[in-house]
């Protein structure tokens, strides 16, 4: 067959564009292989080819190189489908660099939300000696609707819906229309509308002004040509939704085993439909099985970005154990742990392994020799193997620090093949890890379909960082910046900014690959999820980058970053002394309010006294990490306060050096509550003042903006899941632009406003490409929020909920009802509530203890994660009068 593809596209000079399809004869999607197109005039490129007939369907795209590179690519995959009797084919495209309404493309709405009836070999089976058929894109077509065409003349129906002609939806959300050309002119007049599909009625009109069609009115015999419309054009999109955030730890069930998991989160998904909700947001679920302790509770420190956590393994849906003693003793055992207010991560995560060791042993041999298991291990053997290597030699070596692993200590992919190998004697564990992580991706498979099956989405968290000590670290190094440690600078959470612990990213190296580390992550959460959260957004832009040898994030900078040399910081009227502002500045009249009746001890011990009153640091406690180390196990008031008062000494410096270019400077962070700055003279503090504004609020915007567009785009391509984004704390003003730009899902919490000038954000006012939430994991919720700041919550009694009297002492029913109720009257498409939060507009389901609902405390570092719902979802199924309270809130709203 004979197919002429055809785009009009103005290049630059030296430019030049380039075809790129799925099959062979269009370079099968490698873009070394694409198709040069031919310049006809006015901008209209061009290309004939012949097409073997046996291509039925095929998709393709558009590229523009310049010297042999590409330099850019359209955003939208067209597909091509043959027609019954159709010879040739003439194909007339337009450029589409980001789709109108670009989240309703997303697996959320195509699969779940807005999902249609498949049906198979919906081929168009009338064709027409010449053929038109129009293609257009039209994604916020609800399930009850269909697309259709209607505009002047008679074969157009003349304006009257019930002679329209219907579009078929078997690519939705692209929409396909076959006509017969010799019943068109060009140039007439029409409209694109949404039908109700039973009635016939218009739903919907788009907006805009009429089209026009344009074709070719010299059609040969058995030809059609292809002609790709402007999207549907629903400039005020109004689908909102409503979900609820739990950890999938803090499930409870009636089976459960002491801890969440995925059999649990099935039957939440029965409570999310009941209510009249659609979405159930989770926070991390990989593997972070590092100590076999406790402090493995926090789901951000994963040892592999691809591994499911046993612990979220479903006993229940697994063999039961032949030896009726054993497994009686489980059965007692999950019925002590299940009983348990908190979770006891130790003994339900001990509990999981043993049970899974002695079922691996009674069936794993069956499993692990199906067709399905070796087609899954096939598809993730990649990541699998240096996994179960990993865990393995954790266990061995007792300690996740890879560093201490001898042999093993560099990873070499010859050396772990031949660990991971079936004549190793390691492979009898290897196998085990290999039968788990199969196990869990079934049944999280399970839960993705039956949540589909409701209308019912689950949206992923993906973390901004990896653990130092994790499979990727071990693996490919080249890839991070292992000596530095990634945070957070100072925010609502903490006022000494957050230390993750985690190395930063090596970007430079990422790009060589054009990120394909990060999209290979992605494109692993789109086999379980429709939606994710990109944990800290502002990573892209810039991360906080604190050096090895700091606790807390004070001493933390930018990166990448435009560090002021010497002679810029002249030009703002500051002259930088390195001994003054570049070293902790120590001095006698501040150190008691430091450590009050401990000063002298202090003196003595860890100071040193260089001039009248002048003090440094002794090099046995001169950094954070010293003394952290020097102060170790010592808990008492006394050091308690001497630990606090040395770190604040280490950050008692205005500026921090540059770790690569060493004479380049970044202000300290807050410097301004120092006892360095105020100290400074008045025109010194001026100066440094205006110098520290131009560094944090504009000297950067375009910088990290154009960082953010290079990264995300390529990343953010490589799934259709719908992109929700953390863009919580110091937010530059280039991070809203890019937000627009990239149509991803901002977050919007009331009471972190990101305009400055607002005490509490105002939710009528939110944007509605954006996820609207009452309060996060790392914050207090709403119950114990009210109770911590008096004056804040009697202004927003007053202020925000329009009450004139006293606000209550505590968040009772009512008050916390009116709270959901404007969340979830506000624009944003998604409302997502912490379970917590949904529980407390009812006396009767809420928890006694308000404070036992807190999930992190992100200011204490080595927070325990164990954190339960304190009813069964059985029960929850039960309470038949809340539920039809959220039934209620949520339909009102129009969700």
């Amino acid at each position: 067959m004979k197919v002429k593809f055809e785009l009009h596209y103005n290049t630059s000079y030296g430019e030049e564009l380039y075809l790129l399809g799925s099959i062979a004869s269009l370079g099968e999607t490698h873009p070394e292989r694409a198709l040069k197109m031919n310049y006809v005039k006015d901008g209209i490129w061009s290309l004939n080819i012949s097409i073997p007939k046996k291509f039925v369907s095929f998709s393709y795209t558009y590229l523009v190189k310049r010297e042999g590179k590409v330099i850019r690519e359209c955003e939208f995959s067209y597909s091509f489908n043959t027609l019954a009797s159709v010879d040739k084919y003439f194909l007339t495209d337009r450029w589409i660099d980001t789709p109108l309404n670009k989240p309703f493309f997303s697996s959320a709405f195509t699969e779940s939300f807005f999902s249609r009836k498949k049906m198979e070999d919906k081929d168009i089976k009338v064709t027409f000696d010449k053929n038109v058929l129009l293609s257009v894109n039209a994604p916020t077509v609800p399930p009850f609707c269909t697309l259709a065409l209607l505009g002047e003349g008679e074969y157009l129906g003349n304006w009257d819906s019930h002679s329209a002609h219907r579009f078929d939806d078997s690519s939705y959300p692209v929409w396909t229309l076959l006509l017969d050309s010799t019943k068109l002119y060009s140039a007439q007049s029409f409209k694109l509308v949404m039908l109700n599909s039973q009635s016939g009625d218009v739903y919907k009109w788009e907006d805009g002004d009429n089209r026009k069609i344009f074709f070719s009115e010299i059609l040969p015999a058995r030809s059609c040509e292809v002609v790709h419309l402007e999207d549907f054009k629903d400039f005020t999109p109004s689908a909102k939704y409503a979900g609820t955030a739990i950890p999938v730890f803090a499930l409870r069930s009636e089976t459960s085993h002491g801890i969440g998991d995925f059999g649990d989160l099935n039957k939440f998904v029965d409570w999310v439909k009941l209510t009249g909700q659609s979405i159930i947001q989770i926070l991390p679920i990989n593997d972070t099985t590092m100590t076999h302790t406790w402090v493995d509770s926090y789901p951000y420190n994963a040892n592999s970005i691809y591994a499911l956590h046993p612990a979220y393994t479903d006993l229940n849906q697994l063999p039961l154990l032949t030896n009726p003693a054993d497994q009686k003793y489980f059965d007692d055992l999950r019925q002590e742990l299940n009983s348990l207010d908190m979770v006891d991560y130790e003994r339900a995560t001990d509990l999981k392994w043993n049970y899974l060791r002695k079922v691996f042993l009674q069936d794993g041999v069956n499993v692990l020799n199906s067709a399905d298991y070796n087609e899954w291990f096939v598809q993730n053997e990649e990541w699998l193997k240096s996994y179960a290597a990993f865990s393995y030699l954790r266990d061995k070596y007792n300690t996740p620090v890879f560093s201490q692993w001898e042999k093993y200590r560099i990873y070499k992919s010859n050396e772990i093949e031949e660990l991971v190998s079936a004549d190793s004697e390691a492979y009898n564990e290897v196998k085990l890890y290999y039968y788990v992580q199969y196990q869990l991706h079934l049944q999280l498979k399970r839960v993705n379909r039956y949540a589909h099956e409701n209308g019912v989405i689950l949206k992923g968290d993906i973390p901004i960082g990896i653990s130092r000590n994790s499979v990727e670290a071990w693996k490919e190094p080249y890839l991070f910046n292992m000596q530095s440690q990634a945070g957070a600078p100072p925010d609502d959470f903490s006022a000494e900014g957050q230390n993750w612990g985690f190395p930063t990213y090596n970007w430079e190296e990422m790009k060589k690959t054009d990120y394909q580390w990060w999209k290979n992550r992605f494109r692993k959460m789109a086999d379980y999820f429709d939606a994710y959260r990109i944990d800290h957004l502002l990573g892209f832009f810039r991360i906080w980058e604190i050096p090895m040898d700091s606790v807390q994030g004070l001493l933390g900078h930018f990166n990448p970053a435009l560090p002021y040399d010497r002679a810029e910081l002249e030009r703002f009227g500051f002259y930088l002394d390195d001994m003054r502002h570049l070293t902790p500045y120590i001095r006698e009249h501040f150190l008691y309010d430091y450590f009050g009746e401990f000063v002298d001890e202090v003196k003595a011990s860890y100071l040193k006294e260089v001039d009248y009153h002048v003090y440094t640091l002794q090099v046995h406690c001169d950094t954070q990490r010293k003394i952290e180390a020097l102060l170790e196990g010592k808990n008492d008031d006394k050091y308690n306060r001497i630990r606090s008062g040395l770190y604040a000494l280490c950050n008692e410096v205005l500026f921090v050096r540059d770790p690569k270019e060493r004479d380049k400077f970044h202000p300290r962070i807050s410097a301004q509550f120092t006892r360095s700055y105020q100290d400074l003279e008045f025109w010194l503090k001026d100066a440094f003042n205006r110098l520290y504004d131009e560094f944090f609020y504009n000297r950067h915007n375009d910088f990290w903006a154009a960082q953010a567009m290079e990264k995300l785009p390529p990343i953010i391509k490589s799934t259709n899941m719908l992109v929700c984004v953390e863009d919580l704390g110091m937010i530059p003003d280039c991070v809203p632009e890019v937000i627009n730009r990239l149509q991803v899902l901002s977050l919007e919490i009331q009471r972190m406003p990101k305009d400055p000038k607002q005490k509490f954000a105002l939710t009528n006012e939110y944007p509605y490409l954006s996820v609207s939430t009452t309060s996060t994991h790392d914050m207090s919720p709403v119950r114990e929020w009210w109770t911590e700041n008096a004056a804040m919550t009697q202004d927003y009694y007053n202020e925000i909920l329009w009450k004139q009297d006293a606000a209550p002492q505590d968040c009772d029913a009512a008050t916390a009802f009116l709270i959901v109720a404007n969340h979830l009257k506000s624009p944003a498409m998604l409302t997502i509530l912490p379970l917590q939060d949904w529980f407390a507009i009812n006396e009767k389901v809420r928890r006694a203890d308000a404070s036992a609902e807190r999930i992190n405390v992100p200011a204490i570092p080595k927070h325990y994660w164990r954190y339960r719902m304190h009813l069964s979802i059985e029960k929850l199924l039960k309470e038949s009068d809340f539920n039809s309270i959220v039934k209620h809130m949520v339909s009102e709203s129009g969700r």
